[in-house]
């Protein structure tokens, strides 16, 4: 029988390559983590290159004091202006969780609606739940906006000289959170994370 490099490397050549390569290749990825709100809709993009990650940009779109439509319009716009200048590959929104307050509740899933309708219908969404997005940044399902703040700092070695809104930080963890569920999709047997809207089969 011949002999190619292959074989002479043992039954698991190749393997360890594939991995990596694959492992490289799912890590490589900018994402636009939003924090919708009816007064702040919070943004930043991250970008992943290996186990690196960078914060690009992060802030808010102010739009309180201005009618209902206009808040709209603005997040709208405000996205969009994003998308034309960073181009992101992916998106990461949190989890929309029940609100006894239904007036709150129909503001924050209005303001929601406008950003996700700025992505357009190619675009690829996930979401996550607020205790998951905690878990991933913080390691507490239960920690508060200024653990969270303060992680998100430490990630991403963002100094005290940077201006952070609490809108911007909770917008950068759901980021982070993608990008940790990306990770563990590539390296492991872990089922990569789900779009938003995809049918379970």
């Amino acid at each position: 029988m011949r002999t190619t490099a292959a074989n002479r490397a043992g039954p698991g050549a190749g393997v360890v390559p594939v991995l990596a390569a694959r492992a490289a290749v799912a890590a490589r990825c900018r994402i636009l983590g939003i924090d919708p709100g009816s007064r702040h809709t919070g943004y930043g993009i991250v970008e992943c290159s290996g186990p690196e990650l960078r914060c690009l940009v992060q802030g808010r779109i102010d739009v309180a004091g201005a009618s209902l439509a206009e808040r709209l319009h603005r997040i709208h716009d405000g996205i969009r202006a994003l998308l034309a200048r960073f181009a992101p590959d992916e998106v990461a929104v949190e989890r929309v969780f029940v609100n006894r307050n239904v007036d709150s509740a129909l503001k924050l899933g209005q303001a929601r609606g406008a950003a996700l309708a700025a992505l357009g219908a190619d675009a690829r969404v996930f979401e996550y739940a607020p205790r998951a997005v905690k878990l991933a940044t913080v390691g507490f399902g239960a920690a508060d906006k200024a653990q969270v703040a303060h992680m998100v700092r430490q990630l991403l070695a963002l100094g005290a000289d940077v201006a952070l809104a609490t809108d911007a930080s909770d917008a950068l963890a759901v980021a982070l959170c993608h990008a940790h569920a990306r990770r563990v999709a590539a390296f492991s047997a872990v089922p990569a994370p789900r779009r938003a809207g995809a049918s379970r089969s």
